[in-house]
């Protein structure tokens, strides 16, 4: 059963920084790629970026690029966004998601419960 649990979130002034968390568990990270996803309310759910194992540089929504980071730890299965110079529209429930067909553009298998990410002004 793959489980992905993120953490790090919560609530930072605008211009601030935070760095979630994915913990995988339940599958190698050989072969699948990674990423993060928000969704605010009354909005869709979004990319915000993409992790690839090999050499393809990572994916970003032109809102985050140069703000914020994505990243991961192999040996800990852990898949990490930094993110700074937050914006209040960063707002949003932000969700971890892996799959091996994610790879090739589709969407992702497997789904995070999400962290709350809110930026005041």
């Amino acid at each position: 059963q793959v489980q992905l649990v993120e953490s790090g979130g919560g609530s930072v002034q605008a211009g601030g920084s935070l760095r979630l968390s994915c913990a995988a568990s339940g599958y190698t990270s050989s072969g699948y790629c990674m990423g993060w996803f928000r969704q605010a309310p009354g909005k869709e759910r979004e990319k915000v970026a993409t992790y690839y194992r090999d050499s393809h540089s990572p994916d970003y929504h032109d809102s985050v690029k140069g703000r914020f980071t994505i990243s991961q730890d192999i040996a800990k299965n852990t898949l990490y966004l930094q993110m700074t110079s937050l914006k209040p529209e960063d707002t949003a429930m932000y969700y971890c998601a892996a799959g091996i067909l994610y790879c090739t553009g589709h969407y992702p298998h497997y789904w995070g419960q999400g962290t709350q990410v809110t930026v005041s002004s």
